[in-house]
């Protein structure tokens, strides 16, 4: 299994603990396509439990022979960003970044670069925001035979000084995977856990400590059913009582309904219950 980058070392866990829970948005609506000439489009849209709406279209041009991929996103903050990836041009496993932003309301610029680079037993990346600072955030996981190791760590060149640092150990195997990442400055700790069962069900948990606000562990549960090939149904529930539940389906070819709540099972007789929808077309 290919080495994954540092904050991906717990993603199969935090994947099922966070992913296809539909409750957190009251709509979302998502529509893809493609041309013959390698663009894609995509547009998002989202209404929030507050009434207040937001979106994005983005465009991406991909040039796989040359390792381009062109993006171009404007969003209703009237935001639009320019990212430009280059891939294995001047060396294999080497990708390089440049993402640039402009408001045009406030005249506000941003600029960021950065570099993935990817080796059988070595993935490290390193993140530049050239306006804002300059800062710089670098982390670096190592693996062996399923056994993984990272640290990551921020720079602030203007004030010469170290503003975080975190690190991880993990395991992975093809049905389980676990993970002790320490981050915060290494006052934050979790440990996770993901084991898939069989084909149609998946299971994780994640346990997290913050040591700067007492000897409280928060602990979190999640599974994942397949009912049939189209579709799935998603539960989990927290330490504190709060539950979420969730059911995506695919109606029909290029178009996927997703359906979520979640409720406080501690106030079942108070208004506290979340619901959402998520429809996502693609062509």
């Amino acid at each position: 299994m290919s080495v994954p980058a540092f904050s991906d070392i717990a993603k199969a866990a935090n994947d099922l603990l966070n992913k296809d829970f539909y409750h957190l948005s009251a709509g979302t609506i998502e529509v893809k396509s493609n041309t013959p000439n390698n663009v894609a489009f995509k547009v998002t849209g989202k209404s929030s439990h507050d009434n207040a709406t937001s979106g994005a279209i983005e465009g991406k041009y991909t040039d796989k022979a040359n390792g381009l991929t062109l993006t171009q996103t404007w969003n209703t903050a009237n935001t639009l960003e320019t990212k430009i990836e280059m891939a294995d041009n001047l060396a294999k496993g080497l990708k390089a970044e440049g993402i640039f932003t402009f408001l045009p309301s406030s005249q506000s610029r941003g600029a960021k670069f950065n570099l993935h680079f990817k080796q059988s037993n070595f993935h490290g990346r390193a993140f530049f925001d050239l306006l804002k600072g300059p800062t710089a955030s670098l982390d670096a996981v190592v693996g062996h035979e399923g056994f993984l190791a990272g640290a990551s760590a921020g720079y602030n060149v203007q004030q010469a000084k170290i503003t975080g640092y975190a690190a991880a150990i993990g395991y992975q195997a093809p049905t389980y995977s676990a993970a002790i990442t320490a981050t915060d400055n290494l006052s934050v700790f979790s440990a996770s856990y993901y084991h898939k069962v069989n084909s149609q069900v998946e299971a994780g948990s994640k346990a997290t400590w913050n040591s700067k606000s007492g000897n409280a562990v928060g602990l979190e549960v999640a599974a994942k059913y397949r009912l049939d090939p189209v579709s799935f149904v998603k539960a989990k529930i927290n330490d504190r009582g709060v539950a979420a539940v969730a059911y995506n389906v695919l109606l029909r070819e290029g178009v996927t309904l997703g359906v979520g709540a979640s409720f406080d099972t501690q106030k079942l007789d108070q208004a506290t219950h979340k619901v959402g929808t998520s429809f996502t077309f693609e062509s």
